[in-house]
């Protein structure tokens, strides 16, 4: 009988992958975008200055498990402060740019943050956050900005890194600590913290690379993805361990800013929600560009068309991979990798990348109808429930008994199926799946059957009630300019595409879908304005 190992017990920290990085890969790159120049620094550099914000850090108070805001785009300082402050054993918290003042002051509050940093130019917003920075301690300003606005005393970074002597001794932190805090966008109330461990990073790290993002020494990714949402999907801590550059974009998150970084970096890999390669596409049919040297991209936070997959790879060669997961789960849960016996062709690829994605090692999943676990045989339906080492099993703050079952698992609130190879399609969130007439009609894959058609930017379904069926459909359209397309011609193009009884009676054209702090479509703002009577609709009258 064996009782015991002989391994070592090194916990598993965000130190350990920082020490990593800093001496392997030290000669790789963070850069930043200025709009129409970067500044770069190594690998080594950047460790240098980490220890030197760690040092400043500790020298106004902070201490371990303190919380540290950050309150930034994506950036080198903010690569920077993703090490010190885990690092130094204190929580950092990744604040929102894009929530309500509102929420804003709720989630520092909530946080208990003791210092934030700021970006100059985001100073106005941070102000909005009202009373709850008075209880903020310290407020270190990065770059240029009006702090008269902030209306107290600050910091500038570069002087908080100027005096401490590089070298700070890291202390021992054990990897069930806290390391990072993040909210939930709010969709649906308060957001809810989320309290990451070192461990979980550390796993999460690992298994997303392991489990297809495939990001290695030489690579130079562009993470979009903002910093303030689910820890940029893990991409900086996998990009320092595995030794890609790390190119930061700055403000600059239009189509046309972007695609002069992209030109001028040359990322071979990248990450962003696909609002974010919409507009790229969308530029791209109106003028030259080139993203010769993207390979692939990661996309998430919303279901990705099957059309916009076709039309990367066959206009820029551009490989999208669809991923799936959330705040709760560190987030990455699937990759829409296909299986390797999938022919080559690309109509066939892409109907395996417009997948929600198979398992990444580490992430368990059920689907659960009625309280009984379904078969993973690519037919039966039912929420989507996972758990792991990077997932959460509480939120911070906050009982949640909805969202957690009695025995471990995390409910995800997606509607889904699983195929026996592992692969996974959601079809619905349970909130967003409309019931017409007692039978089910998927959102997702209505959605993504409409921006198929060539004259369609963008749209969504939500659910509308109707006299006859309960619940009918009505598609919130955003056309081309100068598109002359009528509802009767997309009820067309949907004839051979999905359930006759799917397809809607009642649109309607807007000039925008409204979009959520994390760039996700708001069917709640559209639903309150259907409410209200504020959307001209084409079609029978409303029951």
């Amino acid at each position: 009988m064996i009782t015991s190992t002989m391994m070592d017990d090194l916990p598993l920290t965000v130190t350990q992958l920082f020490r990593h990085g800093s001496r392997v890969h030290a000669e790789r790159e963070v850069v930043t975008w200025l709009g129409d120049a970067s500044r770069r620094v190594t690998f080594a550099e950047t460790a240098d200055r980490t220890q030197r914000l760690a040092a400043g850090l500790a020298s106004l108070g902070v201490q371990p498990g303190d919380v540290v805001g950050t309150f930034m785009w994506n950036n080198q300082e903010h690569v920077e402060a993703y090490f010190a402050v885990p690092c130094m054993g204190a929580v950092l918290h990744t604040l929102n740019i894009r929530l309500s003042a509102d929420q804003l002051d709720y989630v520092i509050r909530d946080g208990g943050d003791r210092v934030i940093l700021v970006d100059g130019s985001l100073i106005g917003l941070l102000a909005q956050a009202g009373d709850a920075l008075r209880t903020v301690e310290h407020v270190v300003v990065v770059g240029e900005g009006d702090v008269s606005l902030l209306d107290r005393p600050v910091i500038r970074y570069d002087d908080l890194l100027r005096d401490p002597p590089s070298g700070f001794a890291w202390p021992h932190v054990e990897e069930s600590a806290a390391s990072m805090l993040c909210h939930t966008s709010g969709t649906t109330g308060s957001p809810k913290g989320v309290a990451y461990s070192h461990r979980s990073q550390w796993t999460h790290a690992m298994g997303a690379a392991a489990g297809g993002l495939h990001v290695s020494e030489g690579d130079r990714s562009l993470i979009v993805v903002p910093q303030f949402h689910a820890n940029a999907w893990g991409l900086i801590y996998i990009c320092w361990a595995m030794g890609s550059d790390i190119l930061q974009p700055g403000p600059f998150l239009q189509p046309e800013p972007l695609v002069r970084f992209i030109e001028a970096e040359q990322p071979n890999f990248s990450a962003a929600v696909p609002t974010v390669w919409n507009g790229v596409l969308q530029l791209g049919r109106q003028t030259d560009i080139d993203l010769s040297s993207l390979q692939r991209v990661v996309v998430g936070g919303a279901a990705v068309p099957r059309s916009m997959v076709l039309a990367f790879d066959i206009d820029h060669g551009v490989k999208i991979v669809q991923g799936w997961g959330m705040t709760e789960m560190s987030p990455l849960g699937t990759l829409s990798i296909p299986p390797a016996s999938a022919a080559d062709d690309p109509e066939t690829q892409a109907n395996w990348r417009a997948k929600t994605g198979r398992l990444v090692p580490g992430v368990e999943l059920r689907i659960v109808d009625g309280g009984i676990e379904q078969p993973w045989d690519g037919q039966s339906v039912g929420e989507v429930q996972v758990r792991g080492p990077w997932i959460a099993r509480r939120y911070h703050n906050v009982d949640d008994p909805e969202k957690f079952t009695e025995d471990g698992w995390l409910r995800t609130g997606d509607v889904g199926l699983v195929e026996p190879n592992g692969f996974m399609q959601v079809v619905d969130r349970t909130k967003d799946v409309i019931k017409s007439g007692g039978e089910w009609i998927s959102s997702v894959d209505l959605e993504n059957a409409i921006i198929g058609h060539p004259e369609v930017v963008e749209a969504t379904v939500i659910g509308i009630p109707d006299d006859k069926w309960t619940e009918r459909p009505l598609a919130c359209v955003v056309l081309t300019p100068h598109a002359f397309t009528t509802p009767s011609d997309l009820q067309q193009y949907l004839a051979d595409k999905v359930a006759k009884w799917w397809i809607p009676e009642r649109w309607t054209f807007i000039e925008e879908v409204p979009k959520t702090s994390v760039g996700k479509y708001d069917k709640k703002l559209l639903r309150a304005q259907h409410r209200e009577g504020s959307l001209a609709i084409q079609g029978p009258a409303d029951g």
